[in-house]
């Protein structure tokens, strides 16, 4: 919903532009006078998204994919950090409009909430120390400890191979800890793995192929369908006209959503 102002002009304004969000925060809006549309995220899973050390603010690929999809919308971007393991919750609590943080989709989360279009694709990837014997997921065992971060996909899924899992709140904490030796191995998305290890000077590598494909999306809440749909309209936009392929090579030097 909109921010509470006076009704005729604002719905001047929202019949001239075409939008209808809703949504967006009914109780907050911006300088512009747009009304907000925020997306959460943890700020702790670079480069999609994390916190730059100079300007403190969120910044990265999820951070740019909502400020471009809110641009297309006519709506103010706010992005939100938030612990991943309640992030489903603050959005069905109504905290904010969406979460746009590199979320899997899967059967379990859609009986939570709704997703949008996919927008990029990705994969689960085992990653170990230079001269590990662990060399793929076949030489993992009961008793192997793997690094995941909590409430995540990949914390599922190392739970297929061994009984012995450390949690931490972010992939760059699972990987400092394989790093210095405290686990076996992490679980983590490959392009993550390789881009944060490389950024924090650790020697880490990838063990394998991936362990799956994963396609990533927008959540929203199940009873929000106008918004879930303009933001996909919004999505189809930005690809088409190059916005993504942009944003993409900037922090990948390709198309991820390929």
């Amino acid at each position: 919903m909109f921010l509470r102002r006076s009704w005729p002009l604002m719905l001047s304004v929202m019949m001239a532009g075409g939008l209808v969000l809703t949504g967006c925060s009914e109780e907050t809006g911006s300088k512009s006078g747009q009304p907000e549309w925020s997306f959460a995220m943890s700020g702790q899973y670079k480069p999609f998204n994390y916190y730059d050390e100079k300007t403190t603010e969120l910044t990265g690929f999820d951070v740019e994919i909502g400020q471009a999809l809110a641009k297309e919308m006519g709506v103010e971007p706010k992005p939100v950090a938030t612990p991943w393991n309640g992030i489903i919750s603050g959005l069905n609590a109504k905290k904010y409009d969406a979460i746009l943080g590199s979320m899997g989709i899967t059967e379990e989360r859609e009986k939570e909430v709704d997703f949008s279009d996919p927008y990029y694709l990705s994969g689960a990837q085992l990653f170990v120390l230079p001269g590990s014997d662990i060399k793929s997921i076949d030489d993992v065992t009961k008793q192997t400890k793997i690094g995941v971060t909590i409430s995540t996909t990949y914390e599922q899924e190392a739970r297929k191979y061994t009984n012995s899992i450390a949690s931490y709140d972010s992939d760059n904490k699972a990987l400092r800890e394989l790093a210095d030796g405290r686990v076996d191995a992490v679980i983590t998305d490959r392009l993550v793995g390789i881009l944060s290890s490389q950024q924090m000077k650790i020697d880490v590598e990838a063990a394998g192929e991936l362990l799956y494909a994963e396609k990533m999306g927008i959540a929203f809440r199940s009873d929000d369908d106008a918004t879930r749909e303009k933001v996909n309209q919004a999505l189809k936009k930005i690809q088409a006209d190059g916005t993504y392929l942009k944003i993409s090579q900037k922090y990948f030097d390709r198309d991820i959503s390929k």
